[in-house]
């Protein structure tokens, strides 16, 4: 197994923090000199909404839309550079660039904010990449994601006006692609190797049926 997965480093906790960080001191910024930033996210299918793919992930409506990113962020960075720590920087950067430019392609004319997109691209490649491994720590983390988050997949269908559903369904799909892509990168399933041993070995017939060996009877009367 590489050593920079399944190893806690200062990744771990420095990336998540960074981010949250960075995302609560822009809000604050917006709200301390009255800055109105939605102008900045992704507005479909128009060049200038092009620079929301870069920018929309840190702009957020109000405090409840930030509250309700941060901590599901937090979670789910600090899960991809501890278990997938060899490929966490392309995951999270190729798929923020990929959300982005799939919901500028996708979504409504109104301009769509907010880190939820990421969220959705690291709860998906998380699960589905656990699963397509079929590496036993992997799955049960998988499932440890669908336990605290699996409510999220009704978030992908158009159930509110005002929520970016769009964004949610790019980041969901392509995490999905990415845990494909990257499915041999990163932490793999163990692979145990035993020795050959001519005497074990024939213990089982062609078909791999356990035949013991028959014991001579003793006869006493010799």
């Amino acid at each position: 197994m590489d050593e920079t997965n399944f190893k806690f480093n200062s990744r771990v906790i420095a990336v998540p923090a960074g981010a949250i960080f960075l995302i609560w001191f822009i809000y604050y910024l917006e709200i301390t000199f009255g800055f109105n930033l939605n102008k900045y996210g992704i507005y479909p299918k128009s060049f200038v909404g092009l620079r929301g793919i870069l920018c929309s992930p840190f702009i957020h409506s109000d405090t409840s839309h930030l509250i309700n990113n941060s901590v599901p962020l937090f979670v789910m960075l600090s899960a991809l550079y501890y278990f997938y720590g060899k490929i966490a920087n392309r995951v999270l950067i190729a798929g923020l660039l990929v959300t982005g430019l799939l919901t500028w392609l996708l979504g409504r004319p109104s301009y769509h904010i907010g880190a939820s997109g990421i969220v959705y691209l690291l709860v998906s490649f998380i699960f589905f990449s656990g699963i397509i491994r079929k590496y036993y720590r992997l799955i049960a983390l998988s499932l440890v994601v669908v336990f605290l988050y699996g409510s999220m997949v009704w978030y992908i269908f158009p159930t509110q006006e005002r929520i970016s559903w769009e964004g949610h369904l790019a980041g969901f799909l392509v995490g999905l692609a990415f845990a494909f892509i990257f499915r041999k990168q990163g932490p793999q399933p163990e692979q145990f190797i035993f020795s050959e041993n001519e005497e074990f070995e024939q213990l089982f017939d062609e078909n791999g049926n356990f035949n013991p060996p028959i014991e001579e009877p003793i006869d006493n009367n010799e």
